[in-house]
């Protein structure tokens, strides 16, 4: 009879950047000042979206769900990442190993549904403009947006449950900065196959079907911003399509390097670099890609400021006025 699947593993050791000592003091507040920088600008996105009537279009209804979810999507790394930094490795029980491995799944699932929502509006933006407010109504938004986050949450359970299904008999040091599926399998004493597998055709499913289709959005947007007349406005364009796409490219392009290919020749310390390009600095691009590059979005926290401080300069001026 088959003995019961108890992990003796009661915690793990996360090693982080272990070997790079002497650089772990810089690591910290270059890590530290990103992380501040990606929730500042997310929280600005949010804040400004909600506040201003004229970005409450679905390009911006889903650029606001994107900031949301990049604001929570970094949390779940970066703290951890810091606390390892700073004790030079970072114990982390069972449970909350496994927790963090279920909302890093589910969060960056729900991502690459969200950036392929965000590439096909485009498409129908530029591509059909005519049909643009039929296709893309706030009914049919609100709708894909409900989509993206649900998929996630059933992303994230899978790969989690399979993971915490498998045997930990020891040694409990992962080599990496957070509980990662790689390192994770690696250190299982039991059989992985099945769940190396089923994980590898979840990633093939999330990651290299939505990259395909926001690929495809973006090569009829490219297409259609060609046959622009218009010179400099195929040129302003252009430069913003081709931003996107960079970013987009960088974060499906790391992540299907790591889940999809084949990198067991990969050094743990050239993972955990690849790692960090996912989890650390597409969420600090994203707000600066889609908002700051956006002339329309700049004029909407123009409008929101002058709101604000008018707003405040009427309840100062009306307390000077009572004093």
């Amino acid at each position: 009879m088959k003995p019961p699947n108890v992990s003796s593993v009661t915690e793990f050791q996360l090693l982080g950047f272990q070997n790079l000592l002497e650089w772990q003091t810089l690591l910290f507040p270059i890590f530290l000042f990103i992380y501040f920088l990606t929730v500042t600008g997310n929280v600005v996105i949010i804040a400004v979206v909600s506040e201003d009537q004229q970005l409450h279009s679905p390009m911006y209804v889903f650029l606001k769900h994107l900031s949301f979810l990049e604001i929570w999507y970094t949390s779940t790394i970066v703290p951890l990442l810091l606390a390892n930094l700073l004790c030079h490795g970072q114990a982390i029980s069972f449970p909350a190993c496994m927790m963090q491995l279920y909302f890093f799944v589910f969060f960056g699932a729900t991502e690459c549904f969200l950036l392929a929502m965000m590439a096909y509006d485009r498409y129908l933006a530029i591509c059909n403009p005519l049909h643009y407010s039929f296709l893309m109504s706030p009914e049919i938004c609100t709708k894909l947006v409900a989509i993206s986050w649900l998929t996630g949450v059933g992303t994230g359970f899978l790969p989690s449950l399979m993971i915490s299904k498998l045997d930990f008999c020891g040694p409990n040091q992962i080599n990496h900065f957070f509980c990662d599926l790689p390192p994770l399998m690696q250190l299982s004493c039991s059989s992985v196959f099945i769940t190396r597998m089923v994980i590898f055709i979840l990633s093939i499913a999330v990651l290299c079907i939505c990259f395909f289709l926001t690929l495809i959005s973006y090569v009829f947007i490219v297409s259609t911003i060609l046959r622009i007349p218009s010179a400099s406005g195929q040129m302003k364009t252009f430069s913003t399509c081709v931003s996107h796409l960079a970013v987009v490219t960088m974060y499906y392009g790391t992540m299907i390097s790591m889940y999809v290919c084949p990198n067991d020749h990969l050094s743990p310390e050239i993972s955990k670099i690849i790692s960090v390009f996912y989890t650390v600095v597409t969420p600090l691009l994203n707000p600066v890609i889609y908002s700051l590059r956006n002339q329309e979005f700049k004029e909407a926290v123009r409008r929101v400021m002058r709101k604000k401080c008018g707003i405040y300069g009427v309840r100062v001026k009306g307390s000077l006025c009572v004093r």
